[in-house]
């Protein structure tokens, strides 16, 4: 059974940096496709970015340029790193794999000043 554990969500300032993790078990996510969503309040989930099960990577174009993807297959994790954050970035954070799979319980993230 695969489980997904996300962490690293916090308060931070506009313009700060975080860097999300997403731990997995029942999975390895070397050469696995994985994926990170976010959902706003209010707001339905949207995929913030991808990586396939090479090392091709995909943004979703309000984040291109401030997020990177990455994968430690010794730790069987996948970070999001996420530079220069704005308030629009709020949301709580889930990774999942691709085929979707069971949500995790998402890390909150919440850029205020």
């Amino acid at each position: 059974q695969v489980h997904l554990v996300e962490s690293g969500g916090g308060l931070v300032q506009p313009g700060g940096s975080l860097r999300l993790s997403c731990t997995a078990s029942g999975v390895i996510v070397r050469g696995q496709a994985m994926v990170w969503y976010r959902q706003a309040p209010g707001k339905q989930r949207e995929l913030v970015a991808s990586i396939t099960s090479g090392t091709d990577t995909y943004y979703y174009d309000l984040v291109k340029g401030r997020f990177t993807f990455s994968r430690d297959n010794a730790k069987n994790t996948v970070y999001l790193q996420m530079n220069d954050l704005k308030p629009e970035d709020t949301a709580v954070y889930y990774c999942n794999t691709c085929p979707q799979g069971a949500w995790g319980q998402g890390t909150q993230v919440t850029v205020s000043s």
